[in-house]
C-alpha cells in the first residue's frame, strides 16, 4: 500500500432501478424509494474508489463501520451520485466522510471505515471458515 493522503477523493454513482428499492427489502408497503442499505453501497465504493490508485496488486479493502444519516426519499429512476473522502488514516485503517446525493438534494451522509487487506491471506482465512 502506498501513503494515502488525507483529502483523496472518490466517487460513485448508480441510477434507482426497481432492485434498490425499500419495498423489496423490507415492508412492501412502503412507497418505492432508494433503500438506506443501497446508499451505503454506493457511499463504500465511492470510498473504495478513493483509495484504489493507492493500493498494490493483490490488495483491496473492506468495510469495517458505517455511520450515516438518510436524509431524504430518492424516487426510482433518479441518479444517485456518492462522494468519500480520506480524513484519517491509521497504518491500514482509513476513515471517510462520506455523502450522497440524488437529483434534487443531499439524501445522505455520515463516515466510514475501512481496512486494507492482503487478498490472498483474506481468502485463505475466509477458506478456514468454509461449511465442508
Amino acid at each position: 500500500m502506498k501513503q494515502i493522503p488525507l483529502g483523496a477523493k472518490g466517487t460513485a454513482a448508480l441510477r434507482v432501478r426497481p432492485e434498490h428499492l425499500a419495498n423489496r427489502f423490507k415492508d412492501a408497503m412502503l412507497p418505492p424509494t432508494f433503500a438506506t442499505p443501497m446508499m451505503i453501497l454506493v457511499m463504500e465504493n465511492a470510498a473504495l474508489n478513493a483509495i484504489k490508485p493507492y493500493l498494490d496488486a493483490g490488495e483491496s479493502a473492506v468495510g469495517t463501520a458505517v455511520d450515516v444519516k438518510h436524509l431524504a426519499a430518492t424516487p426510482l429512476g433518479h441518479d444517485v451520485r456518492a462522494t468519500a473522502e480520506v480524513v484519517g488514516v491509521e497504518g491500514k485503517r482509513i476513515a471517510f466522510k462520506v455523502s450522497a446525493s440524488d437529483n434534487k438534494e443531499e439524501i445522505g451522509s455520515g463516515t466510514h471505515q475501512r481496512i486494507v487487506i492482503d487478498l490472498r491471506s483474506f481468502n485463505e482465512r475466509l477458506a478456514k471458515k468454509s461449511v465442508p
